[in-house]
């Protein structure tokens, strides 16, 4: 075991009493892609600001071996980048490069240093040519790419994403998609809360159902099948998925629950054989 997130008994209520993590438990591995999903109001934003320490609940939050604690948290915000679900939290600097070179900027990096990993983290979420634009004046989807631009300037170990595709037009979402997949590729630990279940398999090789405390968490392709369990927590199958399983429970289909648009093309080939 090597992880890069480890929670245990972690529990949290708001100012009013109401309760939005209950004795939550589990441990990411590193290089991991997760997908965190659960209903509206299950603790899934809670749960992230924890991961940085913007929310202190009970319970333990270790960060690639490291016990949060106020002594520790400078260090876990180096290694941890959060990127919120609004791009406009992130965005507040007059340039799109400032903005991308504030974070390096306030780790006590030298100049070139801040200019290497601004330069780095604008050509890896595509936005190298708009360096010196206003973030203000940019599309949505590029807000949301340069607000990943600010966090990936940091070189974090762990990355922190909360709908990072909300909002976005087919085109845009498609790169985020791309993007978080190269992430994955170079090594970092990723944890996605979403709400697009059909996205989830181009992204994450495993699933956290959140209501308050862990439902589940395993291999997505294991979790994604089991629609009474999705049901009840008030998420869909993934369209292509949720076919299949409908064709398997009729007898019409007897192989494995494709989840792709080649895999479903492969096995309706099959269906076409029989």
């Amino acid at each position: 075991m090597n992880p890069a997130i480890e929670v245990v008994g972690l529990s949290y209520r708001y100012p009013d009493g109401t309760v939005a993590l209950d004795g939550v438990d589990f441990s990411i591995e590193r290089g991991s892609s997760v997908a965190l999903l659960g209903p509206n109001g299950a603790g899934k934003s809670t749960l992230l600001l924890h991961l940085n320490g913007l929310l202190r609940g009970e319970g333990i939050v270790r960060i690639l071996g490291r016990e949060m604690e106020e002594a520790t948290l400078p260090w876990v915000r180096r290694q941890v980048g959060l990127v919120f679900q609004d791009p406009d939290d992130q965005l507040f600097m007059p340039s799109l490069e400032e903005d991308v070179a504030f974070g390096p900027r306030n780790l006590g990096l030298s100049e070139r240093e801040v200019e290497v990993n601004v330069s780095w983290a604008l050509k890896v979420v595509g936005l190298t040519g708009m360096a010196g634009r206003c973030p203000h004046h940019l599309s949505f989807g590029q807000k949301k790419r340069a607000a990943l631009a600010t966090v990936l300037s940091m070189r974090p170990e762990v990355l922190i994403l909360d709908e990072p595709t909300s909002n976005l037009d087919p085109r845009s979402k498609g790169e985020v998609i791309s993007l978080i997949g190269e992430l994955k590729r170079r090594g970092t630990t990723i944890l996605t809360a979403i709400h697009d279940v059909n996205i989830v398999p181009a992204i994450a090789d495993q699933v956290l159902l959140l209501d308050r405390k862990v439902v589940e968490f395993g291999p997505t392709r294991e979790v994604l099948v089991k629609r009474g369990l999705l049901k009840g927590l008030g998420l869909d199958v993934p369209a292509i998925a949720d076919l299949f399983i409908s064709l398997k429970d009729g007898g019409q289909y007897p192989g494995e629950i494709p989840f792709t648009r080649d895999e479903a093309l492969s096995a309706l080939a099959q269906i076409v054989d029989r």
